[in-house]
């Protein structure tokens, strides 16, 4: 049960003589900008489109890149360290340690601060990306799990899966301000804010989307997505909205204006993370089962590739542009 809480639920893997060959377009075409997979049962970071292995990152889950794209932050699940990449090199500047298990990382719009979630604790670790050290735990509710910062990073917003809400930490006096509910939304696990910094995009752990409008703190609507829980991304251009189902084989889209799914793309057993380029051309859906990353056009939303990651379990995806 513990693992589950934590998230590790994922659909029988169609590696083998059943799995999808990838299609034609070259993966230089696919994956234009750097793209950092965390390989969480290989320990590894993979690079793409470069195929260089990062070792060193026991467990890497959850990761995220500094605004200037020198540095990655990967938090390692199985030992409860968050470790500080050099991504030019790969090397391993820094290993902090914040609990029994890490989750969800992010780094400050002005590179100043990475949190880091710690849900045993239910805590979010603060750590100085200058000095790579721990600042201070900030105390943030029930089984907190992944946050994104406000658009003008003053804000950072947790989500509590303990306790079905949202922790606002103040980055100012690094201090939890207040607490906002998310009704119909019991899990609240992964989040992405709008481009305008208006509405928040909230997965949860048992396949549901909602989305909150922030100047007035309530729930706009609520969606069934694919089983399971699952990365949410908007993609920038600000047409689509996409989602990931670990449980499940589809990433779904919906369409932010309209607030309707557009559509399910089928991309294999597992996908969790999901990533869209600067661009907002291309969207990468990390496969869990099937150890891949799958790559949908966003015009003809359709896979143009399936990426091996030479590893077991990509979880997370980092992209240049979109934190």
């Amino acid at each position: 049960m513990r693992q589950a809480v934590l998230g590790q639920s994922v659909a029988p893997s169609r590696e083998g003589p059943t799995a999808r060959s990838a299609p034609e377009l070259s993966l230089e075409k696919a994956i234009r900008d750097p793209l950092y997979v965390a390989v969480q049962n290989s320990g590894i970071v993979r690079a793409l489109p470069s195929k260089q292995a990062w070792p060193g990152v026991a467990g890497a889950h959850y990761d995220a890149l500094s605004p200037d794209g020198s540095r990655l932050m990967v938090s390692g699940f199985k030992t409860g360290n968050v470790y500080v990449l050099d991504t030019a090199n790969g090397d391993v500047m820094a290993s902090v340690a914040i609990g029994e298990v890490a989750q969800g990382v992010k780094i400050s719009p002005d590179g100043r601060y990475g949190l880091a979630v710690a849900p045993t604790q239910g805590d979010v670790a603060v750590i100085d990306m200058n000095t790579l050290e721990l600042v201070k735990k900030i105390p943030v509710g029930k089984v907190p799990h992944n946050l994104i910062y406000s658009a003008d990073g003053k804000f950072a917003y947790v989500t509590l899966q303990g306790e079905g809400a949202l922790a606002v930490v103040n980055m100012q006096t690094l201090e939890k301000q207040h607490q906002i509910p998310t009704p119909g939304l019991e899990t609240p696990h992964n989040v992405d804010i709008s481009a305008n910094g208006q509405r928040l995009w909230l997965r949860d752990f048992t396949g549901n989307v909602g989305v909150m409008d922030l100047a007035s703190e309530t729930m706009l609507k609520t969606f069934k997505v694919g089983s399971g829980h699952g990365g949410i991304d908007v993609v920038p251009g600000g047409k689509y909205i996409a989602t990931g189902a670990i449980s499940a084989s589809a990433v779904t889209l919906i369409d932010p204006e309209s607030l309707e799914i557009v559509k399910n793309v089928d991309v294999g057993v597992g996908p969790h993370g999901v990533r869209a380029s600067r661009d907002g051309r291309f969207i990468y859906a990390s496969v869990t089962a099937d150890n891949q990353i799958a790559v949908i056009d966003s015009q003809s939303l359709k896979v143009v590739r399936r990426q091996p990651v030479d590893g077991k379990f990509p979880f997370w995806i980092a992209v240049p542009g979109n934190p």
